[in-house]
Protein backbone atom coordinates (compact mmCIF):
# COMPACT_ATOMS: atom_id res chain seq x y z
CA UNK A 1 0.00 0.00 0.00
CA UNK A 2 1.72 3.50 -1.13
CA UNK A 3 0.47 6.47 1.16
CA UNK A 4 1.58 10.19 0.93
CA UNK A 5 0.47 13.46 2.05
CA UNK A 6 0.51 16.28 -0.45
CA UNK A 7 -0.02 19.35 1.21
CA UNK A 8 0.23 23.33 -0.67
CA UNK A 9 -0.47 26.95 0.48
CA UNK A 10 -3.89 26.77 -0.88
CA UNK A 11 -6.18 23.77 -1.65
CA UNK A 12 -9.43 24.03 -3.83
CA UNK A 13 -11.21 20.84 -3.17
CA UNK A 14 -14.29 21.64 -5.53
CA UNK A 15 -17.38 23.89 -5.52
CA UNK A 16 -16.65 27.93 -5.01
CA UNK A 17 -16.16 28.53 -1.57
CA UNK A 18 -13.95 25.23 -0.91
CA UNK A 19 -10.77 27.11 -0.38
CA UNK A 20 -8.58 25.59 2.76
CA UNK A 21 -5.27 27.79 3.10
CA UNK A 22 -2.16 25.66 4.18
CA UNK A 23 -4.06 22.75 3.03
CA UNK A 24 -3.16 18.85 2.56
CA UNK A 25 -3.97 16.02 1.20
CA UNK A 26 -3.68 12.08 2.32
CA UNK A 27 -3.26 9.25 -0.74
CA UNK A 28 -4.11 5.97 -0.29
CA UNK A 29 -3.14 3.75 -3.22
CA UNK A 30 -5.62 5.53 -5.91
CA UNK A 31 -8.08 7.17 -3.34
CA UNK A 32 -8.11 10.55 -1.09
CA UNK A 33 -8.20 9.30 2.11
CA UNK A 34 -8.52 12.78 4.53
CA UNK A 35 -7.84 16.23 3.19
CA UNK A 36 -7.90 19.70 5.37
CA UNK A 37 -5.58 21.87 7.04
CA UNK A 38 -2.15 20.45 7.00
CA UNK A 39 -1.72 20.39 10.60
CA UNK A 40 -5.20 18.42 11.02
CA UNK A 41 -3.86 16.04 8.20
CA UNK A 42 -0.66 15.49 9.85
CA UNK A 43 -2.36 14.47 12.95
CA UNK A 44 -4.43 12.31 11.55
CA UNK A 45 -1.81 10.70 9.83
CA UNK A 46 -0.02 7.23 10.42
CA UNK A 47 3.86 8.10 12.24
CA UNK A 48 6.12 7.89 9.18
CA UNK A 49 4.14 8.86 6.31
CA UNK A 50 5.62 10.91 3.64
CA UNK A 51 5.12 14.17 3.44
CA UNK A 52 5.55 16.45 0.11
CA UNK A 53 5.34 19.96 0.32
CA UNK A 54 4.70 22.37 -2.31
CA UNK A 55 5.68 26.54 -1.36
CA UNK A 56 4.11 28.89 -3.44
CA UNK A 57 1.76 25.96 -4.73
CA UNK A 58 -2.14 25.05 -5.52
CA UNK A 59 -3.81 21.84 -5.37
CA UNK A 60 -6.98 21.22 -7.22
CA UNK A 61 -8.69 18.56 -8.96
CA UNK A 62 -7.27 17.17 -11.84
CA UNK A 63 -8.73 18.77 -15.12
CA UNK A 64 -11.43 17.25 -17.43
CA UNK A 65 -11.57 17.83 -21.08
CA UNK A 66 -15.23 17.07 -22.13
CA UNK A 67 -14.68 16.95 -26.24
CA UNK A 68 -11.63 15.50 -27.57
CA UNK A 69 -10.99 13.37 -30.97
CA UNK A 70 -8.09 11.03 -29.72
CA UNK A 71 -7.91 9.22 -33.48
CA UNK A 72 -7.75 12.77 -35.24
CA UNK A 73 -4.35 14.54 -36.14
CA UNK A 74 -4.84 18.47 -35.29
CA UNK A 75 -1.34 19.22 -37.66
CA UNK A 76 -3.82 17.53 -40.38
CA UNK A 77 -5.40 19.66 -43.63
CA UNK A 78 -8.50 17.59 -43.15
CA UNK A 79 -10.22 15.26 -40.38
CA UNK A 80 -10.41 12.68 -43.16
CA UNK A 81 -6.91 12.43 -43.53
CA UNK A 82 -7.34 9.55 -40.43
CA UNK A 83 -7.89 7.35 -43.45
CA UNK A 84 -4.67 6.78 -44.20
CA UNK A 85 -2.87 6.17 -41.03
CA UNK A 86 -3.86 1.67 -40.13
CA UNK A 87 -5.03 0.73 -36.73
CA UNK A 88 -1.62 0.20 -35.07
CA UNK A 89 -0.25 3.54 -36.27
CA UNK A 90 -3.57 5.50 -35.63
CA UNK A 91 -3.37 3.30 -31.71
CA UNK A 92 0.15 4.25 -31.17
CA UNK A 93 -0.65 8.35 -31.90
CA UNK A 94 -3.69 8.07 -29.96
CA UNK A 95 -1.50 6.87 -27.18
CA UNK A 96 0.87 9.84 -27.57
CA UNK A 97 -2.29 12.31 -27.36
CA UNK A 98 -3.31 10.66 -24.31
CA UNK A 99 0.09 11.32 -22.41
CA UNK A 100 0.28 14.91 -23.66
CA UNK A 101 -2.94 15.46 -22.14
CA UNK A 102 -1.77 14.22 -18.78
CA UNK A 103 1.44 16.26 -19.21
CA UNK A 104 -0.75 19.12 -19.00
CA UNK A 105 -3.09 17.78 -16.29
CA UNK A 106 -6.08 16.35 -17.50
CA UNK A 107 -7.07 13.58 -15.80
CA UNK A 108 -9.98 12.43 -17.63
CA UNK A 109 -11.48 13.01 -21.07
CA UNK A 110 -14.16 12.16 -23.10
CA UNK A 111 -13.21 11.11 -26.40
CA UNK A 112 -16.57 11.95 -28.63
CA UNK A 113 -15.72 10.03 -31.90
CA UNK A 114 -13.27 7.89 -33.52
CA UNK A 115 -12.73 5.41 -35.89
CA UNK A 116 -13.82 1.86 -34.89
CA UNK A 117 -13.51 0.62 -30.84
CA UNK A 118 -9.56 1.94 -30.85
CA UNK A 119 -10.91 4.48 -28.32
CA UNK A 120 -12.42 1.64 -26.22
CA UNK A 121 -8.90 -0.36 -26.25
CA UNK A 122 -6.64 2.99 -24.92
CA UNK A 123 -9.18 3.28 -22.33
CA UNK A 124 -8.93 -0.03 -21.05
CA UNK A 125 -5.26 0.02 -21.88
CA UNK A 126 -4.54 3.21 -19.26
CA UNK A 127 -7.43 1.59 -16.67
CA UNK A 128 -5.06 -1.37 -16.45
CA UNK A 129 -1.85 0.84 -15.98
CA UNK A 130 -0.60 -0.75 -19.07
CA UNK A 131 -0.10 3.19 -20.71
CA UNK A 132 -0.45 6.49 -18.89
CA UNK A 133 -2.94 8.74 -19.63
CA UNK A 134 -6.33 10.14 -18.12
CA UNK A 135 -9.44 8.10 -17.45
CA UNK A 136 -10.93 8.18 -21.00
CA UNK A 137 -14.81 7.86 -22.18
CA UNK A 138 -15.45 6.86 -25.21
CA UNK A 139 -18.52 7.65 -27.62
CA UNK A 140 -17.12 4.85 -30.43
CA UNK A 141 -18.11 5.92 -34.11
CA UNK A 142 -20.30 9.30 -33.95
CA UNK A 143 -23.75 8.51 -35.75
CA UNK A 144 -24.37 10.76 -38.99
CA UNK A 145 -26.41 10.52 -42.11
CA UNK A 146 -24.93 9.47 -44.99
CA UNK A 147 -22.29 11.59 -46.65
CA UNK A 148 -23.10 13.97 -43.46
CA UNK A 149 -20.42 14.96 -41.09
CA UNK A 150 -17.58 12.58 -40.54
CA UNK A 151 -19.34 10.08 -42.66
CA UNK A 152 -15.98 8.98 -43.02
CA UNK A 153 -15.60 7.20 -39.38
CA UNK A 154 -18.71 5.04 -40.55
CA UNK A 155 -21.49 5.89 -38.65
CA UNK A 156 -23.67 6.61 -41.41
CA UNK A 157 -27.48 5.94 -40.64
CA UNK A 158 -30.76 6.92 -42.14
CA UNK A 159 -34.47 6.69 -40.77
CA UNK A 160 -35.03 5.44 -37.60
CA UNK A 161 -34.21 1.72 -38.11
CA UNK A 162 -30.65 2.61 -38.94
CA UNK A 163 -29.96 5.44 -36.55
CA UNK A 164 -31.48 2.32 -33.94
CA UNK A 165 -28.91 -0.01 -34.67
CA UNK A 166 -26.27 2.25 -35.14
CA UNK A 167 -27.05 2.80 -31.50
CA UNK A 168 -26.95 -0.93 -30.76
CA UNK A 169 -23.47 -1.26 -32.56
CA UNK A 170 -21.83 1.20 -30.37
CA UNK A 171 -22.98 -0.27 -27.17
CA UNK A 172 -22.26 -3.94 -28.39
CA UNK A 173 -18.25 -2.52 -28.57
CA UNK A 174 -18.95 -0.95 -24.90
CA UNK A 175 -19.23 2.98 -25.26
CA UNK A 176 -19.82 5.15 -22.42
CA UNK A 177 -21.57 7.22 -24.18
CA UNK A 178 -23.63 7.80 -27.52
CA UNK A 179 -22.11 11.10 -30.10
CA UNK A 180 -25.29 11.87 -32.61
CA UNK A 181 -24.46 14.28 -35.01
CA UNK A 182 -27.34 16.51 -35.32
CA UNK A 183 -25.56 19.37 -37.25
CA UNK A 184 -23.34 19.49 -40.07
CA UNK A 185 -19.60 20.89 -39.82
CA UNK A 186 -16.87 22.60 -42.20
CA UNK A 187 -15.14 20.16 -40.82
CA UNK A 188 -16.12 17.66 -43.77
CA UNK A 189 -16.14 19.05 -47.09
CA UNK A 190 -19.01 18.27 -49.27
CA UNK A 191 -21.10 17.70 -46.26
CA UNK A 192 -23.67 19.62 -44.48
CA UNK A 193 -22.77 22.96 -43.33
CA UNK A 194 -22.68 23.82 -39.71
CA UNK A 195 -26.52 25.49 -39.50
CA UNK A 196 -27.55 22.36 -41.71
CA UNK A 197 -30.46 19.55 -39.81
CA UNK A 198 -28.74 16.69 -40.32
CA UNK A 199 -30.50 14.18 -38.06
CA UNK A 200 -35.00 14.41 -37.86
CA UNK A 201 -36.39 15.00 -34.45
CA UNK A 202 -37.45 11.14 -34.96
CA UNK A 203 -34.41 9.89 -35.47
CA UNK A 204 -32.68 11.71 -32.37
CA UNK A 205 -35.47 10.70 -29.85
CA UNK A 206 -34.91 6.99 -31.28
CA UNK A 207 -31.15 7.26 -30.66
CA UNK A 208 -31.55 8.78 -27.10
CA UNK A 209 -34.44 5.84 -26.50
CA UNK A 210 -31.96 3.34 -27.33
CA UNK A 211 -29.13 4.94 -25.39
CA UNK A 212 -31.32 5.10 -22.36
CA UNK A 213 -32.76 1.20 -22.36
CA UNK A 214 -29.18 0.56 -21.74
CA UNK A 215 -27.94 3.23 -19.11
CA UNK A 216 -26.10 5.36 -22.10
CA UNK A 217 -26.19 9.36 -22.26
CA UNK A 218 -26.12 10.88 -25.45
CA UNK A 219 -24.14 13.85 -26.44
CA UNK A 220 -25.43 16.02 -29.53
CA UNK A 221 -23.27 18.08 -31.98
CA UNK A 222 -25.49 20.83 -32.32
CA UNK A 223 -24.55 24.26 -33.61
CA UNK A 224 -27.51 25.90 -35.26
CA UNK A 225 -30.93 26.87 -32.72
CA UNK A 226 -32.80 24.47 -34.18
CA UNK A 227 -31.29 21.44 -33.59
CA UNK A 228 -30.42 22.87 -30.45
CA UNK A 229 -34.03 23.27 -29.04
CA UNK A 230 -34.99 19.51 -31.13
CA UNK A 231 -32.00 17.45 -28.86
CA UNK A 232 -32.84 19.25 -25.59
CA UNK A 233 -36.99 17.91 -26.38
CA UNK A 234 -35.02 14.45 -27.26
CA UNK A 235 -33.86 14.35 -23.27
CA UNK A 236 -29.93 14.75 -25.03
CA UNK A 237 -27.62 15.08 -21.50
CA UNK A 238 -24.85 17.30 -23.28
CA UNK A 239 -24.64 20.08 -25.93
CA UNK A 240 -22.00 20.47 -28.08
CA UNK A 241 -20.32 23.35 -29.85
CA UNK A 242 -23.89 24.89 -29.49
CA UNK A 243 -23.75 28.18 -30.70
CA UNK A 244 -26.51 29.41 -31.37
CA UNK A 245 -26.35 29.64 -35.53
CA UNK A 246 -28.99 30.07 -38.40
CA UNK A 247 -28.65 30.38 -42.03
CA UNK A 248 -29.37 34.11 -41.64
CA UNK A 249 -26.58 34.62 -38.91
CA UNK A 250 -24.13 33.90 -36.65
CA UNK A 251 -26.32 34.32 -33.70
CA UNK A 252 -30.20 34.14 -33.53
CA UNK A 253 -31.52 37.73 -32.64
CA UNK A 254 -31.79 38.45 -28.78
CA UNK A 255 -35.27 37.48 -27.24
CA UNK A 256 -35.01 34.29 -29.25
CA UNK A 257 -32.05 33.57 -27.90
CA UNK A 258 -32.76 34.06 -24.40
CA UNK A 259 -35.96 31.65 -24.59
CA UNK A 260 -33.46 29.11 -25.56
CA UNK A 261 -31.51 29.82 -23.04
CA UNK A 262 -34.19 29.62 -20.98
CA UNK A 263 -35.32 26.02 -22.11
CA UNK A 264 -31.57 24.37 -21.70
CA UNK A 265 -31.56 25.75 -18.30
CA UNK A 266 -35.09 24.48 -17.54
CA UNK A 267 -33.43 20.85 -19.49
CA UNK A 268 -30.97 20.19 -16.99
CA UNK A 269 -28.37 19.84 -19.91
CA UNK A 270 -24.90 20.75 -20.12
CA UNK A 271 -23.35 23.03 -22.46
CA UNK A 272 -19.93 22.74 -23.44
CA UNK A 273 -18.93 25.57 -26.40
CA UNK A 274 -15.58 23.58 -27.38
CA UNK A 275 -13.70 26.33 -27.11
CA UNK A 276 -10.33 26.31 -27.82
CA UNK A 277 -6.98 28.14 -29.37
CA UNK A 278 -8.77 28.59 -32.21
CA UNK A 279 -11.04 31.33 -30.94
CA UNK A 280 -7.71 33.56 -30.62
CA UNK A 281 -7.01 33.03 -34.32
CA UNK A 282 -10.36 33.72 -35.20
CA UNK A 283 -10.35 36.97 -32.83
CA UNK A 284 -7.11 37.74 -34.70
CA UNK A 285 -8.92 37.42 -37.93
CA UNK A 286 -12.07 38.84 -37.83
CA UNK A 287 -12.09 40.99 -34.17
CA UNK A 288 -13.30 41.51 -31.15
CA UNK A 289 -16.57 43.16 -31.88
CA UNK A 290 -17.71 40.08 -34.34
CA UNK A 291 -16.40 37.77 -31.66
CA UNK A 292 -18.64 39.15 -28.95
CA UNK A 293 -22.32 37.70 -29.98
CA UNK A 294 -20.25 33.80 -29.46
CA UNK A 295 -18.89 35.09 -26.19
CA UNK A 296 -22.60 37.16 -25.18
CA UNK A 297 -24.11 33.24 -25.80
CA UNK A 298 -22.09 32.13 -23.20
CA UNK A 299 -22.08 34.69 -20.99
CA UNK A 300 -26.10 34.82 -21.04
CA UNK A 301 -26.15 30.73 -20.40
CA UNK A 302 -23.98 30.99 -17.26
CA UNK A 303 -25.63 33.88 -16.13
CA UNK A 304 -29.32 32.32 -16.37
CA UNK A 305 -28.12 28.56 -14.62
CA UNK A 306 -26.79 26.56 -17.49
CA UNK A 307 -24.38 24.29 -16.51
CA UNK A 308 -21.14 25.30 -18.96
CA UNK A 309 -18.74 22.24 -19.30
CA UNK A 310 -14.68 22.55 -20.51
CA UNK A 311 -13.84 21.08 -23.48
CA UNK A 312 -11.75 21.80 -26.63
CA UNK A 313 -12.17 19.54 -29.66
CA UNK A 314 -8.63 18.76 -29.62
CA UNK A 315 -7.93 16.62 -32.37
CA UNK A 316 -9.59 18.57 -35.16
CA UNK A 317 -7.37 20.55 -37.42
CA UNK A 318 -5.62 23.38 -35.23
CA UNK A 319 -6.43 22.12 -32.16
CA UNK A 320 -3.44 20.60 -30.84
CA UNK A 321 -4.12 18.61 -27.84
CA UNK A 322 -1.89 20.30 -25.22
CA UNK A 323 -3.45 23.64 -25.05
CA UNK A 324 -6.41 22.68 -22.98
CA UNK A 325 -5.55 26.03 -20.88
CA UNK A 326 -6.42 28.96 -24.01
CA UNK A 327 -9.76 27.48 -24.27
CA UNK A 328 -10.62 27.67 -21.00
CA UNK A 329 -9.58 31.61 -20.61
CA UNK A 330 -11.91 32.37 -23.20
CA UNK A 331 -14.75 31.89 -20.80
CA UNK A 332 -13.20 34.31 -18.60
CA UNK A 333 -12.88 36.57 -21.20
CA UNK A 334 -16.67 36.41 -21.78
CA UNK A 335 -17.03 37.37 -18.59
CA UNK A 336 -17.88 34.72 -16.43
CA UNK A 337 -15.99 34.23 -13.59
CA UNK A 338 -12.39 32.52 -12.69
CA UNK A 339 -13.84 30.28 -10.33
CA UNK A 340 -16.53 29.33 -12.33
CA UNK A 341 -14.52 28.56 -15.36
CA UNK A 342 -12.56 26.11 -12.99
CA UNK A 343 -15.94 24.59 -12.40
CA UNK A 344 -16.65 23.92 -15.74
CA UNK A 345 -12.91 22.30 -16.28
CA UNK A 346 -13.74 20.08 -12.97
CA UNK A 347 -16.61 19.71 -10.68
CA UNK A 348 -19.68 20.23 -13.34
CA UNK A 349 -17.77 18.58 -16.13
CA UNK A 350 -17.70 15.52 -13.57
CA UNK A 351 -21.19 15.61 -13.29
CA UNK A 352 -21.75 16.05 -16.67
CA UNK A 353 -20.28 12.69 -17.90
CA UNK A 354 -21.41 10.91 -14.78
CA UNK A 355 -18.53 10.80 -12.65
CA UNK A 356 -19.35 13.54 -9.33
CA UNK A 357 -18.96 9.85 -7.25
CA UNK A 358 -15.49 9.72 -8.76
CA UNK A 359 -13.56 13.01 -9.58
CA UNK A 360 -13.91 16.48 -10.46
CA UNK A 361 -13.29 17.09 -6.89
CA UNK A 362 -11.31 16.53 -3.73
CA UNK A 363 -13.36 14.59 -1.49
CA UNK A 364 -12.58 11.30 1.00
CA UNK A 365 -13.19 7.81 -0.96
CA UNK A 366 -12.87 9.54 -4.18
CA UNK A 367 -10.31 8.89 -6.83
CA UNK A 368 -7.11 10.56 -6.37
CA UNK A 369 -7.22 12.81 -9.65
CA UNK A 370 -5.26 15.76 -8.49
CA UNK A 371 -2.39 18.25 -9.63
CA UNK A 372 -0.38 20.67 -7.80
CA UNK A 373 0.02 24.32 -9.68
CA UNK A 374 2.08 27.03 -8.82
CA UNK A 375 -0.06 30.23 -8.19
CA UNK A 376 -3.35 30.44 -7.25
CA UNK A 377 -5.61 30.07 -10.55
CA UNK A 378 -8.22 31.93 -8.57
CA UNK A 379 -6.73 34.87 -9.79
CA UNK A 380 -5.39 33.81 -13.10
CA UNK A 381 -6.37 30.70 -15.07
CA UNK A 382 -2.65 30.62 -17.15
CA UNK A 383 -0.93 29.08 -13.94
CA UNK A 384 -2.68 26.17 -14.98
CA UNK A 385 0.38 26.08 -17.33
CA UNK A 386 2.91 25.92 -14.33
CA UNK A 387 1.87 22.46 -13.64
CA UNK A 388 4.34 20.88 -11.15
CA UNK A 389 2.62 17.40 -10.36
CA UNK A 390 0.17 15.36 -11.62
CA UNK A 391 -1.63 12.26 -10.12
CA UNK A 392 -4.43 10.33 -11.66
CA UNK A 393 -6.30 7.52 -9.93
CA UNK A 394 -3.15 7.98 -7.43
CA UNK A 395 -1.08 7.01 -10.15
CA UNK A 396 2.43 9.92 -10.31
CA UNK A 397 2.76 11.12 -13.62
CA UNK A 398 6.12 12.31 -14.86
CA UNK A 399 5.41 14.93 -17.35
CA UNK A 400 7.64 15.20 -20.57
CA UNK A 401 9.09 18.45 -19.78
CA UNK A 402 10.04 16.66 -16.22
CA UNK A 403 8.66 17.13 -13.83
CA UNK A 404 8.14 15.97 -10.19
CA UNK A 405 6.86 12.69 -10.83
CA UNK A 406 10.15 10.67 -10.97
CA UNK A 407 11.14 12.24 -7.46
CA UNK A 408 8.05 11.70 -5.60
CA UNK A 409 7.50 8.35 -7.13
CA UNK A 410 11.13 7.09 -5.37
CA UNK A 411 11.44 5.37 -2.17
CA UNK A 412 14.92 7.34 -1.64
CA UNK A 413 13.44 10.49 -1.24
CA UNK A 414 10.24 10.09 0.39
CA UNK A 415 9.61 10.54 4.20
CA UNK A 416 10.34 13.11 6.97
CA UNK A 417 12.79 12.23 9.93
CA UNK A 418 9.64 12.11 12.84
CA UNK A 419 6.61 10.99 13.01
CA UNK A 420 4.78 14.05 13.97
CA UNK A 421 5.96 15.65 10.20
CA UNK A 422 8.47 18.23 10.94
CA UNK A 423 9.44 20.53 8.26
CA UNK A 424 12.36 19.38 6.84
CA UNK A 425 14.71 21.25 4.50
CA UNK A 426 13.55 20.97 0.80
CA UNK A 427 14.24 21.30 -2.82
CA UNK A 428 12.80 23.90 -5.18
CA UNK A 429 9.96 21.86 -5.95
CA UNK A 430 9.35 21.44 -2.22
CA UNK A 431 10.37 17.40 -2.35
CA UNK A 432 12.45 16.81 0.64
CA UNK A 433 16.04 15.90 0.59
Amino acid sequence: MTTRILSADLLLAGPEGEAIADGAVLVRDDVIADLGPRADVLARAEPGTPHHRFPGATILPGLIDTHVHLSLDPTAAQASAIGKAGDGELLLAMAGHARRLLDIGVTTVRDLGGRGNLAGCLRDAVAAGDLPGPRILTAGVPITVTGGHFWFLGGEADGVPEIRAAVRRNLRAGVDVIKLLVNGSRLTPGGPRGWHRQLTDEEIVAAVEEARRFGRPVAAHVLGAEAIEASITAGVRTLEHCSFGTPAGPVIEPAARDALIATIAASGAFVCPTWSITMSETAARIGDARMRPWLEVARHQYENGVRLIAGTDAGTPGVPFELYVDGLEWFARAGIPTTAALESATVIAAEALGLAERTGRLAPGLDADLIVVTGDPREDLAVLRAIRLVLARGRVHTPADGGLGAALGSPAVEGEPDARRVPVPVGAEGIPR
